[in-house]
């Protein structure tokens, strides 16, 4: 990186956690800190929703994604319209006319305290596990780009975000949303313009998606009910549902966005709004991804992106081995480049087709072999290199300054949903936990001191999380795969709260505690994709607790 790059970037994240903290400053009571005092507009509201959910894992892991398994990660959100909906019609008023902080409020009108308790706790659990991964996504960039070792990033970002949290609770969260959402769009545009530009002179780019398309890059939608498939349209349009309705339904750091509105109104077309806009938007960001793969057709990519990893082989026994693998993979780029500029002159050639998919297979085995050498040289080395493409592409070739620019797209939306989460996390202990469980009796004040030190208290827990985060399959999967071991669970007790009257506090209490063991259990032993785990949980919360209610099997007050 050029000094440009480091004034570009430094300049964009310090102005936006100085004029969070700046314009925020001094929340006086619990409406200001945890609702922003009621006071956001429909378009505010709708680009904090997003910003929440993306992460810097959905710009630093979706392009790795797309690239290795093509587009069809986009049917995930075909659900999440459906769920906008739902949310509009149902959820939005019940709290609003209750006056909720928190979404779990509302299980204590119409359970008890117990079963508000445990749902603000499996949200914990769960969130607080995701903030820790939302922080080291954008840790292993700069590891990347500095050479730094993660825990130190991991502090240094954790810390950046902690600071203008704390001072502002949520209107400090939405209002550097709306500027890190700009940064986020334009620094995406330009970087898909330049890697089309980048193509070859007669590559256009209709012909880089025939070449995409080629590679089975450009499979959107799989109708097939085959469970060993994780992304079809069945398993986006009913888990991804089911998935999203509990998401933005009943997850805190989604719904403290829209109760921050200024009416119904308000918080419904915020919601609208990002049901219209977040499945196009994720669209073009693994569209982005398939261009880099397009990009590398033509140009040389490491055998492993992953810059440490390939350190470590380098500088061990095994390079010499290592070093035939990058040889053989070379050649295989070189075919593979001549293959596809024919291809793109030449687009009704089957063969050309086939011989394609030959030296993709070749590639793919070839860089397995590098993964298993890299294991014998150091078996703790991380050799899952999905999330790495994207910024590999970034580093190596965009131009000076918009590196930077880049780079603070990433680590702006790293910002902006770890603080939402923060956020949420802390007004949840707050609210739900200290205040009704431990301190009933106190004044605004000190709720919203109570607050500050959750928040400190959760970004520390975050930051520990991420010192001890992996990369799993990728870091996208990762975060949902989390979520869907505890959504639906949570989900069925609000759908049993909003339409199944006869079902008591116990029966929902135990039913909750026995279905999130199972879900947990299935997903251990993969029982099912994860999305699915999604609706099996709300199921099977629902239907155990109206056994449980019918048959009495627990004093069902």
């Amino acid at each position: 990186m050029e000094q440009l790059d480091w004034v570009i970037l430094i300049g964009t994240l310090l102005f936006i956690v100085s004029y969070g903290a700046w314009k925020t400053r001094g929340s006086k009571n619990v409406t200001d800190y945890i609702k922003g005092g009621n006071e956001a507009k429909w378009w505010t509201i709708g680009l904090s929703v997003m910003a929440t959910q993306a992460s810097a894992i959905t710009f630093l892991s979706t392009p790795g994604q797309a690239f290795h398994s093509g587009m069809g990660f986009v049917q995930f959100y075909f659900g999440l319209p459906i769920a906008m909906v739902v949310i509009c019609l149902v959820f939005i008023p019940i709290y609003h006319r209750l006056k909720v902080f928190t979404a779990y409020e509302y299980l204590e009108t119409r359970f008890d305290l117990k079963t508000r308790s445990l749902a603000a706790i499996l949200f914990l659990i769960q969130r607080g596990l995701a903030a820790g991964i939302t922080i080291f996504a954008p840790a292993i960039i700069l590891s990347a780009v500095l050479g730094w070792d993660l825990t130190t990033l991991n502090v240094i970002i954790g810390t950046l975000v902690i600071i203008y949290t704390v001072s502002g609770g949520t209107k400090a969260v939405s209002v550097t949303q709306k500027h890190q959402m700009t940064v986020i769009f334009v620094g995406m545009f330009i970087a898909f313009y330049l890697i089309v530009s980048y193509l070859p002179a007669d590559i256009t780019f209709s012909k880089a998606l025939k070449i995409a398309g080629a590679s089975g890059k450009m499979d959107v939608l799989d109708f097939s009910f085959n469970l060993d498939n994780r992304y079809t349209f069945w398993s986006g349009i009913i888990g991804g549902s089911f998935l999203a309705l509990s998401y933005f339904g009943t997850d805190q750091s989604q719904v403290q966005r829209y109760l921050s509105g200024k009416s119904v109104k308000e918080m419904q077309l915020g919601l609208v709004f990002n049901g219209l806009l977040k499945v196009p938007m994720q669209f073009f960001i693994l569209l982005v991804g398939v261009m880099v793969f397009v990009f590398y057709q033509f140009n040389a990519s490491p055998l492993n992106f992953n810059p440490a990893a390939t350190k470590i082989v380098h500088n061990s026994e095994y390079a010499s081995e290592y070093k035939v693998l990058e040889n053989k993979h070379k050649e295989i780029e070189l075919k593979k480049a001549k293959v596809n500029l024919n291809y793109g002159a030449n687009l009704n050639n089957k063969a050309l087709v086939k011989e394609i998919q030959e030296l993709n297979f070749l590639e793919d085995k070839n860089r397995e072999e590098a993964k298993k050498i890299i294991k014998k040289a150091d078996a703790s080395a991380e050799t899952n290199d999905k999330d790495y493409v994207f910024i590999h592409f970034i580093l190596n070739n965009l131009p000076r300054g918009l590196i930077g620019l880049l780079l603070a797209v990433i680590l702006s939306a790293a910002m902006s949903s770890t603080a939402s989460e923060l956020n949420a996390l802390a007004g949840t202990t707050a609210i739900d936990l200290y205040k009704r469980n431990v301190s009933t009796e106190k004044s605004d004040q000190h709720y919203v001191k109570a607050s500050k030190w959750f928040t400190l208290g959760w970004g520390i827990i975050a930051i520990f999380v991420a010192s001890f985060a992996n990369l799993f399959d990728n870091l996208i999967q990762l975060v949902n795969i989390i979520g869907s071991i505890f959504y639906g669970n949570v989900l069925g007790i609000f759908l049993l709260a909003f339409f199944i009257k006869f079902v008591k506090s116990n029966a929902v209490f135990v039913a909750a505690l026995i279905t999130q063991g199972i879900v947990i259990i299935g997903w251990w032993f993969d029982w099912m994709p994860y999305l699915w785990l999604n609706l099996f949980g709300c199921l099977l919360v629902i239907i155990l607790a109206m056994l449980i209610q019918s048959f009495k099997f627990v004093n069902t007050k």
